[in-house]
């Protein structure tokens, strides 16, 4: 089923961008803002220490020679204070123990739309060796969430800040919804002036038919849809890799049950094996209620 346009207005008005402010971390910096850019967000670069280890601010990535870089010279562009045309930039240390709850904490009093984390990706033995983060935080957050692996290089050039979103993988079911992934995809893509993409409505499951989804109608952007069998997040990533994704989306509902607690959701088992970024939407986040609601 297809809509007549994609839709209009933006659904993001402030991105946090968690940074450990290691090398691992540039790539999930240029997303951010890149997203900060094209949008007209404000976007928070947000660092929390553990007591007794501080960091200045001079740690954080140089915003205005990553713009220059890019063929934007415009140093100023940090300082340029809220509520003024431009991009306004801020850059915060934080203190505390437990950094999930810190991040989270700042998130929701802060009306975020966006998080943007980069992820390292762990499994089986080593990620009960190492405390993960960026689960957590989007699983606590319950808003839109762009997670960039270690190991990918991403959609957005950390180079030359070029973007390239050429083929996207949606995996669709009847539970959750698969509307909000679709319609936060449109947005970005209109957002990044995207004029030509490939998208799959991926529905893993024996026999039936790929759900309805409504999917906005624009020249250059082509739908397509696909079933198979097999076991959701090995089918997820199989396509993904088939089709090389530069991006992946997902409707997400959080952990359903024991088994989820113990080894993820769908969404979250995605993530760990993805080589490409995946943007997580929750149904009831912030960006999809100003979209359904407006």
């Amino acid at each position: 089923m297809e809509s007549t346009d994609a839709p209009e207005g933006n659904l993001v008005f402030h991105i946090v961008h968690p940074t450990d402010l290691a090398p691992a971390s540039e790539v999930a910096f240029a997303h951010a803002l890149k997203l900060a850019l094209v949008t007209g967000a404000e976007l928070d670069l947000l660092h929390v220490s553990r007591p007794g280890a501080p960091v200045g601010r001079d740690a954080f990535p140089g915003v205005g020679a990553t713009l220059t870089r890019w063929g934007i010279p415009q140093p100023e562009a940090a300082t340029v204070p809220p509520g003024t045309a431009g991009l306004r930039v801020g850059k915060i240390v934080g203190v505390d123990s437990n950094l999930v709850r810190s991040v989270v904490d700042y998130v929701a009093k802060h009306q975020t739309e966006l998080v943007v984390l980069a992820t390292h990706q762990r499994d089986g033995l080593e990620r009960w060796l190492h405390a993960a983060t960026a689960e957590p935080i989007a699983r606590r957050a319950r808003e839109m969430t762009l997670f960039i692996p270690s190991r990918a290089a991403g959609f957005v050039s950390a180079e030359t800040g070029a973007v390239t979103l050429r083929r996207i993988l949606i995996p669709v079911d009847r539970v959750p919804a698969p509307q909000p992934a679709v319609e936060a995809l449109a947005a970005l893509l209109a957002g990044v002036r995207c004029v030509e993409a490939s998208i799959v409505l991926l529905h893993v499951g024996e026999g039936g038919e790929v759900p309805a989804v409504d999917t906005p109608l624009r020249d250059g952007w082509h739908w397509e849809r696909e079933l198979r069998g097999g076991k959701p997040v090995d089918a997820i990533l199989d396509a993904a890799t088939r089709i090389d994704a530069d991006l992946i989306v997902m409707t997400t509902q959080g952990h359903q049950g024991l088994a989820d607690a113990l080894r993820g959701s769908t969404t979250e088992r995605v993530i760990r094996g993805a080589h490409c970024p995946v943007l997580a939407v929750p149904e009831g986040s912030r960006a999809m209620a100003r979209l359904f609601f407006r």
